[in-house]
Protein backbone atom coordinates (compact mmCIF):
# COMPACT_ATOMS: atom_id res chain seq x y z
CA UNK A 1 0.00 0.00 0.00
CA UNK A 2 1.22 3.50 -0.79
CA UNK A 3 2.13 5.88 1.98
CA UNK A 4 -0.21 8.78 2.62
CA UNK A 5 2.34 11.30 1.35
CA UNK A 6 2.83 9.34 -1.91
CA UNK A 7 -0.94 9.28 -2.40
CA UNK A 8 -1.06 13.06 -2.52
CA UNK A 9 -2.05 16.03 -0.40
CA UNK A 10 -5.80 15.44 -0.82
CA UNK A 11 -5.60 11.96 0.68
CA UNK A 12 -3.21 13.13 3.40
CA UNK A 13 -5.75 15.84 4.32
CA UNK A 14 -8.51 13.19 4.53
CA UNK A 15 -6.40 11.05 6.85
CA UNK A 16 -5.58 14.06 9.05
CA UNK A 17 -9.29 14.92 9.18
CA UNK A 18 -10.05 11.37 10.27
CA UNK A 19 -11.93 10.33 7.15
CA UNK A 20 -11.36 7.02 5.46
CA UNK A 21 -8.60 6.70 2.91
CA UNK A 22 -10.22 6.05 -0.48
CA UNK A 23 -9.94 2.56 -1.86
CA UNK A 24 -11.11 0.72 -4.92
CA UNK A 25 -12.40 -2.70 -3.94
CA UNK A 26 -12.99 -3.87 -7.50
CA UNK A 27 -10.28 -3.93 -10.16
CA UNK A 28 -10.58 -0.59 -12.03
CA UNK A 29 -10.39 -2.51 -15.32
CA UNK A 30 -13.60 -4.33 -14.36
CA UNK A 31 -15.27 -1.05 -13.40
CA UNK A 32 -14.29 0.53 -16.73
CA UNK A 33 -15.66 -2.50 -18.60
CA UNK A 34 -18.95 -2.17 -16.69
CA UNK A 35 -19.13 1.51 -17.63
CA UNK A 36 -18.51 0.72 -21.31
CA UNK A 37 -21.14 -2.01 -21.27
CA UNK A 38 -23.66 0.36 -19.65
CA UNK A 39 -22.89 3.05 -22.25
CA UNK A 40 -23.23 0.60 -25.15
CA UNK A 41 -26.54 -0.63 -23.68
CA UNK A 42 -27.63 2.98 -23.11
CA UNK A 43 -28.43 1.96 -19.53
CA UNK A 44 -28.58 5.22 -17.60
CA UNK A 45 -29.36 3.43 -14.33
CA UNK A 46 -26.23 1.29 -14.60
CA UNK A 47 -24.14 4.34 -15.53
CA UNK A 48 -25.50 6.21 -12.52
CA UNK A 49 -24.43 3.34 -10.23
CA UNK A 50 -20.81 3.68 -11.42
CA UNK A 51 -20.31 7.44 -10.92
CA UNK A 52 -19.51 9.18 -7.63
CA UNK A 53 -21.93 11.88 -6.41
CA UNK A 54 -19.17 14.52 -6.60
CA UNK A 55 -17.53 13.24 -9.80
CA UNK A 56 -15.55 15.65 -11.98
CA UNK A 57 -15.62 15.37 -15.78
CA UNK A 58 -14.04 17.30 -18.64
CA UNK A 59 -14.34 17.04 -22.42
CA UNK A 60 -13.47 19.06 -25.54
CA UNK A 61 -15.19 22.40 -25.95
CA UNK A 62 -14.29 23.56 -22.44
CA UNK A 63 -16.78 21.15 -20.89
CA UNK A 64 -16.13 21.07 -17.14
CA UNK A 65 -18.74 19.27 -15.08
CA UNK A 66 -19.11 18.55 -11.37
CA UNK A 67 -21.51 16.01 -9.90
CA UNK A 68 -23.16 12.79 -10.96
CA UNK A 69 -26.27 14.45 -12.45
CA UNK A 70 -24.18 16.73 -14.67
CA UNK A 71 -22.04 13.83 -15.91
CA UNK A 72 -25.10 11.68 -16.57
CA UNK A 73 -26.74 14.62 -18.37
CA UNK A 74 -23.75 14.97 -20.70
CA UNK A 75 -23.60 11.23 -21.39
CA UNK A 76 -27.36 10.93 -21.84
CA UNK A 77 -27.29 13.80 -24.36
CA UNK A 78 -24.91 11.77 -26.56
CA UNK A 79 -26.90 8.54 -26.13
CA UNK A 80 -30.15 10.25 -27.13
CA UNK A 81 -28.64 12.12 -30.08
CA UNK A 82 -26.91 8.98 -31.38
CA UNK A 83 -29.23 6.15 -30.29
CA UNK A 84 -27.00 3.48 -31.82
CA UNK A 85 -23.81 4.94 -30.29
CA UNK A 86 -21.22 2.37 -29.30
CA UNK A 87 -17.68 2.48 -28.02
CA UNK A 88 -15.10 -0.17 -28.80
CA UNK A 89 -11.94 -0.16 -26.69
CA UNK A 90 -8.81 -0.62 -28.80
CA UNK A 91 -6.12 -0.04 -26.16
CA UNK A 92 -6.19 0.08 -22.38
CA UNK A 93 -3.69 0.85 -19.64
CA UNK A 94 -4.58 0.21 -16.01
CA UNK A 95 -2.55 1.55 -13.12
CA UNK A 96 -4.91 1.53 -10.16
CA UNK A 97 -6.78 3.65 -9.45
CA UNK A 98 -6.46 4.97 -13.03
CA UNK A 99 -7.73 3.50 -16.32
CA UNK A 100 -6.71 4.98 -19.67
CA UNK A 101 -8.67 3.78 -22.68
CA UNK A 102 -8.36 4.53 -26.37
CA UNK A 103 -11.60 3.67 -28.10
CA UNK A 104 -13.59 4.11 -31.28
CA UNK A 105 -16.88 5.96 -30.91
CA UNK A 106 -19.48 5.28 -33.60
CA UNK A 107 -23.10 6.25 -34.03
CA UNK A 108 -25.77 7.80 -36.24
CA UNK A 109 -26.93 11.32 -35.42
CA UNK A 110 -30.74 10.89 -35.19
CA UNK A 111 -31.77 13.54 -32.64
CA UNK A 112 -30.60 17.00 -31.51
CA UNK A 113 -27.12 17.09 -29.95
CA UNK A 114 -26.51 19.90 -27.50
CA UNK A 115 -22.93 21.02 -26.99
CA UNK A 116 -20.89 24.01 -25.84
CA UNK A 117 -21.72 25.98 -29.00
CA UNK A 118 -25.44 25.21 -29.09
CA UNK A 119 -27.66 22.49 -30.48
CA UNK A 120 -27.07 20.61 -33.73
CA UNK A 121 -30.27 19.31 -35.33
CA UNK A 122 -30.28 15.65 -36.37
CA UNK A 123 -28.24 15.14 -39.54
CA UNK A 124 -28.78 11.37 -39.98
CA UNK A 125 -25.04 11.12 -40.60
CA UNK A 126 -22.84 8.41 -39.17
CA UNK A 127 -19.83 9.49 -37.15
CA UNK A 128 -16.76 7.50 -36.21
CA UNK A 129 -13.68 8.67 -34.39
CA UNK A 130 -10.91 7.82 -31.98
CA UNK A 131 -11.25 8.97 -28.38
CA UNK A 132 -9.24 8.68 -25.18
CA UNK A 133 -10.62 8.63 -21.66
CA UNK A 134 -8.63 8.87 -18.45
CA UNK A 135 -10.64 7.85 -15.40
CA UNK A 136 -9.81 7.55 -11.71
CA UNK A 137 -11.81 5.27 -9.42
CA UNK A 138 -12.32 5.45 -5.65
CA UNK A 139 -14.58 3.17 -3.64
CA UNK A 140 -15.70 1.44 -6.86
CA UNK A 141 -16.94 4.70 -8.41
CA UNK A 142 -15.58 6.96 -11.14
CA UNK A 143 -14.55 10.16 -9.34
CA UNK A 144 -12.66 11.92 -12.11
CA UNK A 145 -12.74 11.48 -15.87
CA UNK A 146 -11.23 13.32 -18.81
CA UNK A 147 -12.43 12.66 -22.34
CA UNK A 148 -10.46 13.65 -25.43
CA UNK A 149 -11.68 13.52 -29.04
CA UNK A 150 -11.23 15.44 -32.28
CA UNK A 151 -14.03 18.03 -32.28
CA UNK A 152 -13.18 19.20 -35.83
CA UNK A 153 -13.48 15.64 -37.11
CA UNK A 154 -16.84 15.21 -35.37
CA UNK A 155 -18.28 18.49 -36.65
CA UNK A 156 -17.01 17.74 -40.17
CA UNK A 157 -18.61 14.30 -40.14
CA UNK A 158 -21.88 15.84 -38.97
CA UNK A 159 -21.71 18.26 -41.91
CA UNK A 160 -21.82 21.40 -39.78
CA UNK A 161 -18.22 22.38 -40.50
CA UNK A 162 -16.41 22.35 -43.84
CA UNK A 163 -13.84 19.68 -44.51
CA UNK A 164 -10.41 21.04 -43.53
CA UNK A 165 -8.06 21.87 -46.40
CA UNK A 166 -5.38 19.31 -47.20
CA UNK A 167 -1.86 20.28 -48.24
Amino acid sequence: MRSASAAGPRILRRIQEGTTMPTTLTDPKVLAAKYNQAFNSHDETALRSLIAPDARFSAPGDVRLQGKDAVIGYTSNWMKALPDAKITVTHEIVSAPWVVQEFTFEGTHKAPLTGPMGTIAATNRTVSGQCVSITRYENDLAVESRLYFDMVQLLTQLGVMPVPAKN
